[in-house]
C-alpha cells in the first residue's frame, strides 16, 4: 500500500462521512443523548477545576461559576469550528473581564494548569493501548491511508526536527521572559499559584479533571452503543487513544482521516461501513454540540455571538496592558 497523501485522509473522512448518513436510522438515540449529556458533565467539570485554580490565584475575588462556565463552553464551540485554538482566546479574555485587578498572563497560566494532568492521563491511556496491543504495530504505521500519521512516520527525522525546534522555541521564550520581562514573569507564576500546594491542587483541580475524563470515557461508552459497536472498556481506551494520536501534529481539522484510518484498522468485530459511521458520526456530534453549547452560552451569559469582536477586544486590551506594564518591568529589570 503506498504512503498515504493528504488527499487521502480527506477521502477517509468524506467516505467516513457517507457511511454515517448511510447508518443515520441505525442509530440508537436514548444512549447517543446520554453520550451529549456526559459531553457536557465533562466541559462542567473541568471548568470548575479551572476555576478553583483561579481561587487560589486570586483568592480575594469572587469568580462566578456561571459566567466562568459560560466562557468555557463558549471557547470549545468556537475550537470545534475554528483552528489555531481561536477558542481558548476567547475563554481568557471572557473570564478575565470577570475577575477585577485580574491579568492576563496569570489568567492565561492558569487555564495552562490543567494540561499538566491531560497530558499526564494521556500518555497513560496510549500506554495502556499500545501494551495491551490495541493499536497497529509499528510496521504498519506508515501505511495507514492518513496524511499525518504516514508522513511523521516515513519522515521520522523530520519530526524529531520539528519537536526539537519547538522545545527550543519554548526554551528560549521562558529564558527572555524570565531574564527581561519580571513583572510579566510575576504575574505567570501567581496563575499557576496553586501548584505549589500539592494537596489542595489534587483536591480541587485533579479530582475535577479526573471526574471529566470519566464523563469523557462515559461519553465515548454511550456514542459505541449509540452506533451499535457496544461499549467495553478496551474499545472505549483505544477510542481515547486515537484520537490522541491523531490530534498531535494534525494536518487536518480535528485530525479528520486520520481518526477513521486508525479506527477500521484496530477496531475489532464490527465492519469497516459500522467503524466508519461511528468515527465520523462521533466527531461531528462531538463538534456540533461543541457549537450549539458555546453560542448558547454566549448568547444566554454574553448577550453576544460574535465572538470575532471579543477577540478584537482581548487584543486590544492585552496591548494595552502590556503597554502599561512596559515602564514597570523596564524599571524593575535596572533595579
Amino acid at each position: 500500500m503506498p504512503t498515504a497523501d493528504l488527499s487521502s485522509s480527506f477521502n477517509s473522512f468524506f467516505d467516513a462521512t457517507t457511511a454515517f448518513f448511510a447508518h443515520l436510522s441505525d442509530i440508537r438515540w436514548a444512549p447517543f443523548a446520554i453520550a451529549l449529556g456526559f459531553l457536557l458533565a465533562m466541559q462542567l467539570c473541568r471548568a470548575w477545576a479551572w476555576r478553583n485554580v483561579l481561587h487560589a490565584a486570586y483568592p480575594g475575588e469572587r469568580i462566578s461559576f456561571t459566567h466562568l462556565s459560560a466562557a468555557y463552553l463558549a471557547g470549545a464551540g468556537i475550537n470545534a469550528v475554528f483552528p489555531a485554538h481561536a477558542g481558548d482566546v476567547t475563554k481568557v479574555f471572557l473570564v478575565k473581564r470577570q475577575i477585577p485587578n485580574s491579568s492576563y498572563p496569570a489568567v492565561t497560566s492558569s487555564f495552562l494548569v490543567q494540561t499538566l494532568f491531560d497530558t499526564t492521563v494521556g500518555g497513560l491511556v496510549l500506554a495502556y493501548a499500545i501494551t495491551q496491543g490495541l493499536l497497529p504495530p509499528l510496521p504498519r504505521i506508515p501505511d495507514l491511508p492518513a496524511f499525518e500519521i504516514s508522513f511523521w512516520a516515513d519522515h521520522p527525522q523530520a519530526l524529531m526536527i520539528v519537536t526539537g525546534a519547538l522545545l527550543l522555541a519554548i526554551a528560549i521564550g521562558t529564558y527572555y521572559l524570565a531574564h527581561h520581562v519580571r513583572r510579566f514573569w510575576a504575574r505567570v507564576r501567581q496563575g499557576l499559584v496553586i501548584l505549589g500546594q500539592p494537596r489542595r491542587y489534587l483536591r480541587e483541580v485533579a479530582a475535577w479533571q479526573g471526574a471529566g475524563w470519566l464523563c469523557r470515557f462515559g461519553a465515548f461508552w454511550f456514542f459505541l452503543e449509540a452506533f451499535g459497536i457496544g461499549g467495553s472498556f478496551g474499545s472505549v481506551m483505544l477510542v481515547m487513544s486515537v484520537q490522541a494520536i491523531a490530534n498531535v501534529i494534525p494536518f487536518t481539522p480535528g485530525g479528520a482521516g486520520a481518526q477513521q484510518a486508525l479506527l477500521v484498522a484496530t477496531l475489532k468485530g464490527p465492519s469497516r461501513s459500522a467503524v466508519l459511521s461511528f468515527s465520523v458520526g462521533t466527531q461531528i456530534a462531538m463538534a456540533a454540540w461543541s457549537v450549539v453549547l458555546g453560542f448558547a452560552a454566549m448568547l444566554l451569559v454574553f448577550r453576544t455571538t460574535d465572538w470575532r469582536g471579543l477577540i478584537r477586544q482581548a487584543e486590544d486590551e492585552a496591548a494595552a496592558e502590556k503597554a502599561g506594564a512596559a515602564p514597570s518591568a523596564s524599571t524593575a529589570g535596572t533595579t
